[in-house]
This record gives C-alpha cells, structure tokens and sequence, in this order.
C-alpha cells in the first residue's frame, strides 16, 4: 500500500513562478457581464449566494452553458472569454479577482490545468475561513482593503490547487503535473527536481526519492506525466530559465544555477527544447 505524501508539492512552484490578484469586483451583478480576452490575464470568481448562467465560446475548452444555482468557484487559469448573465432582480453576491501568473500560458501550473474549473464551495473543504476574511474585507472599506483581499485571493488560489492534489478526479485518466504531485510516489521526484534543479539529477536518483525502481519509476513517470523524467526536468529547467532571462538574468549564471557546466550546454539545452537560441527567444520576446 502506498504511503502518504510527506513532501510540500507547491511551494518551489509558487516560488519559482508566482500568482498576483487583484480585486475587481465586490457584490451584486445583473444583466450580462463580459470577461474577454486579455494576454496573460486569469480570473478566480467567488459565487457567494443566487444564481449564474455561464456561457463560453464553441470549441473553448469549456463547457458552452453553465447553470449555477449553489456557492462555487470559477477558476479561470488563461486567458478565456466568458460572459454571466443574471436577472435583474436576482439576489445574487460576487467577488471576483484577475490573476497573473508569471510565465502566463508557459507558467508550468497554468499548463496543468483544465480551462476552466468549477468547484462547489461546500465541497472545498478548508477554504471557509479565508472566504469568511474575504467576504469581511470586502463588505465594507476600511484601510488596507484591497491589499489584503488580493493576498486573501492568492490564499485562495493555493488551497484550491491543494485540495485538488488532494482529491485527484476518479476514473485514472488525467495526466500531467497535477496527476504527477497527487501521486504519492511521484510527486517526491516532481518535488525533488523543483526543489532543486540545479542537481545533477539521473533516473537512478530520481527512482530512489520515488522509492522505486528505474523501470518501474520510469514507466510510471511516463504514464502518468506523459513524458519521461528527462523531458520533464528539461521542460522545468527551461521555464525557469525564461522567467529568468525575462527579469534580465545572466545567462552565465543561470547556466550554472541551473546545473550545467557552461553557457554553451545550456544553449543547446535550451534550444532543443523551445527551437531557438536563449539569446534568439528573447530578443523575439517570445512569451508562450
């Protein structure tokens, strides 16, 4: 029987690649309301009481009509147009934030996730006191008001991401990260390279932190991430990289932090990957 997971799977992800929200709207909505698209902009909306029609594009990725008529959440990883559309005399409560993840649609959790995700609040268990705070501070302006509720959004968002690791969808078919950080061995090797990605990391060392064999730990890194170790660990080195090189970081230095012996090897680390030259992807301000 396999052991429970003992490794915190998402704090290097949120520190290498992090989430800013903003506040925008507090209280009733009536009529229709659009949310198109914006480059680099996600959304987590908060139903807190009455009723939603939610409708989305054909072909989005999303479900075209939603019908909501209990407390959920709409969590709205990219960029995704969608429009609520309320009764004028419903009796409805909304809190809604735009998200910002660094990396935008290359930010590895970002690429995890579905488009949409709709969550019944009473499901989510643990996230009743930050929506307790959330509501408060928005009920009434007080100092400090909208600086805490985008730090009582990002709370939000990582117990959200939390739970859903903790409650993997039945039925064994969802691959990728957030099928590899809810598998109970997998996810020290996931932790393990995110932690460290500096290290010179080898499939024997990354079945060990597995508590697998080689073949079994890479069969199953393969079925359940839907590539193998050494492509994940390339593909997390490289997303680190470009956050990086965005903020104007040496490429002497990353190289390095990044565990390989000289900005060359980096290079055609680098571009065997994203099929052009570090230097090359920057100066087309390649953003995806």
């Amino acid at each position: 029987m396999l052991q429970p997971v003992t490794v915190d799977r998402l704090s290097a992800l949120f520190e290498n690649f992090r989430v800013r929200a903003h506040l925008i709207h507090a209280g009733a909505l009536c009529g229709l309301t659009r949310f198109p698209v914006e480059p680099g902009r996600a959304f987590l909306h908060v139903l807190r009481r009455g009723s939603l029609q939610v409708t989305h594009a054909p072909r989005s990725g999303a479900p075209r009509r939603l019908h909501l008529t209990e407390p959920t959440l709409l969590l709205y990883p990219r960029p995704l147009a969608h429009e609520f559309r309320n009764a004028p005399e419903a009796d409805n409560d909304f809190t809604c934030a735009s998200l910002y993840f660094d990396g935008g649609a290359a930010n590895p959790l970002v690429r995890a996730l579905p488009p949409l995700l709709a969550l019944r609040i009473e499901a989510v268990e643990g996230i009743a006191p930050t929506l307790g705070l959330l509501y408060a501070e928005t009920e009434r302006v007080r100092c400090g008001q909208r600086l805490l509720a985008d730090r009582l959004f990002e709370v939000l968002l990582l117990q959200v991401l939390r739970w859903l690791i903790d409650h993997p969808p039945s039925g064994g078919d969802r691959i990728g990260l957030m099928a590899g950080l809810a598998h109970s061995r997998l996810a020290r090797a996931l932790t393990a390279m995110h932690e460290r990605p500096g290290r010179a990391w080898s499939l024997s060392t990354l079945a060990a932190c597995a508590g697998m064999s080689r073949s079994a730990f890479a069969s199953e890194f393969r079925r359940v991430l839907g590539t193998t170790p050494g492509d994940y660990l390339l593909g997390w080195r490289v997303s680190l990289a470009q956050t990086r090189l965005r903020a104007g970081g040496s490429l002497k230095l990353i190289s390095a932090d990044l565990g390989y012996a000289s900005p060359a090897a980096f290079s055609r680390a680098f571009t065997q990957a994203v099929g052009r030259s570090p230097r090359a992807w920057l100066r087309l301000g390649v953003l995806d």
